[in-house]
């Protein structure tokens, strides 16, 4: 199957993926719990996808660990000041109520347990906080800082469905782990903006419409970054970048996911941990399929050729 077609099944998936998330509330009664373990084997999907994946085929294409680790620090970074200033990652946001109106026994529960931190720990209430002050989130504030993390997705998937085509994946399901990663994670954050535009009563017409452009994000950030590198920057420098960001950008997506919870709840952590390690263990299998291997001698033909010439320009002098 040509990277191409690939990538835009890819994308058609994802896109359904995300319009589903945003009417995840329809579809299923999203408790606390529920979501927390999402984000938790996702979390770990993602971090062991940026570390065994994305950031060791930065390396090799870039030729250099350093510039792989550059580019690493400026994804994470971006995230980061992301997370600062849209709040793009606290999905603690959507906890569902039950069709009463009234928070369910276990999020109260949940509500409680945080309050009981919060002694000692005047910030650290982190979910609670975000679920009553919902009102005061905006939600185009959201859109805006999750769209661009999601085109930052978008050129993750791109480059290494780019990358893995170059050695030939498993049954030619070039960047299987990373669009794992993404159209798992995309339903959580169309959940996001579209509860939190729920709480501030705008129109279904409203949620839907905002629903749908942001589904479109991924595939945007995808399509225009393969066929941007492969048209305008054919050589193996862009793919290169485009690996060690989006690894920053996993890493901080994971971390940002995943850190709060660890250290904040006490009550599910034992069934957050083994999700989470579950996740893991998913990346290191996929990775671990034939064609994914990160072995110098089993790179592409394109990096072999342009060790060659490096070789014989370097004997010329």
């Amino acid at each position: 199957m040509s990277p191409t077609v690939l990538l835009i099944g890819y994308c058609i998936l994802i896109v359904a993926a995300s319009l589903a998330g945003g009417k995840l509330s329809s579809l299923l009664r999203m408790t606390h719990l529920r979501t927390q373990l999402l984000m938790s084997g996702v979390g770990g999907l993602m971090l062991g996808i940026a570390l065994l994946h994305l950031l060791p085929h930065a390396g090799e294409v870039l030729q250099s660990h350093s510039q792989a680790g550059v580019g690493t620090l400026i994804g994470l970074t971006v995230m980061f000041l992301l997370i600062r200033l849209f709040h793009t990652h606290d999905h603690s946001v959507p906890v569902i109520e039950n069709e009463s109106g009234a928070e369910s026994a276990s999020d109260h529960e949940h509500c409680e347990h945080v309050d009981s931190h919060q002694h000692g720990h005047t910030h650290h209430g982190h979910s609670h906080h975000a679920h009553a002050d919902a009102k005061g989130i905006s939600w185009a504030g959201l859109f805006f800082g999750l769209l661009l993390h999601t085109l930052v997705d978008g050129v993750a998937l791109a480059s290494s469905v780019m990358a893995d085509a170059s050695h030939g994946a498993w049954l030619g399901l070039a960047g299987l782990g990373t669009f794992l990663a993404v159209l798992l994670h995309k339903p959580l954050d169309a959940f996001a903006i579209t509860s939190v535009m729920k709480k501030q009563n705008w129109p279904q017409s409203a949620q839907n419409g905002v629903n749908f452009a942001f589904s479109l994000a991924c595939p945007a950030g995808a399509l225009a970054f393969y066929f941007g590198a492969t048209t305008f920057a054919p050589g193996s420098s862009a793919l290169g970048w485009g690996l060690a960001i989006s690894a920053g950008f996993f890493i901080g997506i994971a971390l940002a996911d995943l850190l709060p919870e660890v250290a904040f709840h006490d009550h599910d952590r034992g069934k957050l941990t083994t999700v989470f390690l579950l996740g893991i263990a998913i990346a290191v299998g996929i990775e671990n399929l034939p064609g994914h291997s990160h072995n110098h001698e089993e790179s592409s033909g394109l990096e072999s050729e342009k060790h060659d010439h490096d070789h014989s320009h370097g004997h010329a002098h």
